[in-house]
């Protein structure tokens, strides 16, 4: 028998973007529902942001273990336990996973269901016996790997976002298809642990982010023993378990990479997949589902949010879009979204983290541009700490707008967070230049790329004629 349950909102997906709506709205004194057929927690809990970052912090600390000669210490190197490793993330799942659980939303009051979702009509779902009517309904069903189509990849062992954490046996050679952010923490972490490790890239890597500072990051993977390839063309993948072949080109420019193990990175798809859009009238495409800037899509009744629409594809943006939700079906509100601000941060050592617009794109648009730039070897703490290669690089207009910054270095996720501020604030240079900064920290390197730009005016000539005159009257 069919259980009809009658709603406010409906939330089909238990990963970031859709447990954010359910909790606000619940708290909100929405009656909500929450279908959800896998994991609670999604992606970035199982399989994403949580698990790789706890993999790239048990890196660095092996890492370190061979860094101390800089500080007149001896080195410690040891052999990694990787299946230690392993149990390292395990267990930093297990403990984020409550927050996330079915026991915590139903004590906020939410009705979770755990069964797969597909829409009956433009204003019913149904999800397994039970069918459920709401006034709204968010889609927040995330993304899968997308393996591309190379011929062999369906017949050799392969690892993803979804699957490589699973692995508790550090690879001999791991060989990593797609040099974009997962790629490339991905290739580190496992070098860092012991693998031999090589990147394949169609393109560049990290073809998103400023290349001047990309090749901080690069440089680095290659001093640690990465072994990166770009602009190639991978024609096959062939072999078996431990012995996986690569071929890149063709004819007489081939060449075979050979190793143990294949991560493929290489982007995401929406998933989509039995949701029955079109009894809803919704419409979507291979790039995701249809929204306006205000999130609804073509049934003005369903939102769509986080990796389901495409676009850019973080946590963070899922959480983002349940604030754009939750204030236009709850409050009616026209709220709209804005991409200005957002920033991203890809977690190798060092970090790169970027807000606004880059330098090429702005001189694609041929527009008149400042550009700050502010090196780490210059900060007291980062000496201190041999923490040296990095840079920020600021971006503003002729009137001291800040239009876009990118750091690569230590802590460059924590460090981009004023520059988000000013730019989602529609702040000039001084408010930053003019900040009180705890010193020694590496956040100086902020305030002086700011300051930087009021220097030729500072240190001119006539500045020294004003105080050479203001000092003719004692």
């Amino acid at each position: 028998m069919v259980q009809v349950i009658k709603a406010d909102l409906c939330v089909i997906g238990g990963g970031s973007g859709g447990l954010s709506v359910a909790a606000g709205a619940a708290q909100m004194g929405a009656r909500t529902v929450l279908i959800e057929r896998g994991e609670m927690g999604g992606d970035c809990l199982n399989t994403g942001c949580v698990p790789s970052k706890a993999l790239l912090a048990a890196a660095k600390h092996a890492w370190r273990r061979g860094q101390g000669a800089a500080f007149g210490l001896d080195d410690c190197s040891s052999e990694v336990d990787f299946a230690r490793v392993n149990a390292h993330v395990r267990g930093v799942i297990d403990a984020i996973a409550p927050n996330d659980s079915v026991a915590r939303f139903e004590g906020l009051g939410v009705i979770v269901v755990k069964d797969h979702a597909r829409f009956k009509d433009a204003r019913t779902v149904i999800a397994g016996r039970k069918e459920i009517r709401a006034r709204r309904f968010v889609i927040a069903t995330g993304s899968h790997p997308a393996l591309p189509p190379i011929p062999g990849l369906d017949t050799v062992p392969v690892f993803t976002n979804e699957t490589i954490f699973s692995n508790t046996v550090c690879p001999q050679h791991l060989i990593v298809i797609g040099g974009g952010p997962v790629g490339m923490e991905m290739a580190q972490a496992h070098r860092r642990l012991g693998a031999k490790v090589t990147v394949i890239e169609a393109a560049k890597v990290l073809s998103k982010d400023d290349p001047e500072l990309v090749a901080f990051v690069t440089d680095r993977l290659a001093q640690e023993g990465v072994e990166i390839i770009e602009g190639a063309n991978v024609t096959r993948v062939e072999g078996e378990a431990g012995h996986i072949a690569v071929t890149i080109g063709e004819g007489g420019d081939a060449r075979v990479v050979s190793g143990t193990h294949l991560l493929v990175a290489t982007g995401r798809r929406p998933a989509v997949e039995g949701l029955d859009l079109d009894k809803a009238g919704i419409e979507w495409d291979r790039h995701g589902i249809k929204v306006d800037t205000r999130l609804r899509t073509t049934n003005g009744r369903v939102f769509a949010i986080g990796d389901v629409i495409g676009g850019l594809q973080f946590t963070h943006v899922a959480n983002y879009h349940a604030g754009i939700v939750i204030r236009n079906a709850l409050f009616r509100l026209p709220a709209r979204v804005d991409y200005g601000a957002i920033p991203w941060v890809t977690y190798t050592d060092p970090e790169l983290a970027h807000v606004g617009e880059t330098e090429a794109e702005l001189r694609a648009r041929n527009m008149k541009i400042n550009v700050l730039r502010w090196h780490l070897a210059e900060n007291d703490r980062a000496q201190a700490e041999h923490e040296t290669e990095g840079e920020i690089k600021v971006i503003t207009d002729m009137h001291s707008r800040i239009l876009g910054c990118t750091i690569v270095g230590p802590h460059a996720g924590e460090l981009i967070l004023p520059w988000v501020l000013a730019r989602s604030q529609g702040l000039k240079l001084g408010a930053m230049a003019s900040l009180v900064v705890p010193y020694p920290t590496f956040s100086e390197i902020s305030r002086r790329a700011a300051a930087s730009y009021y220097t030729p005016t500072l240190f001119s000539g006539r500045t020294r004629a004003i105080v050479r005159f203001l000092g003719l009257f004692g």
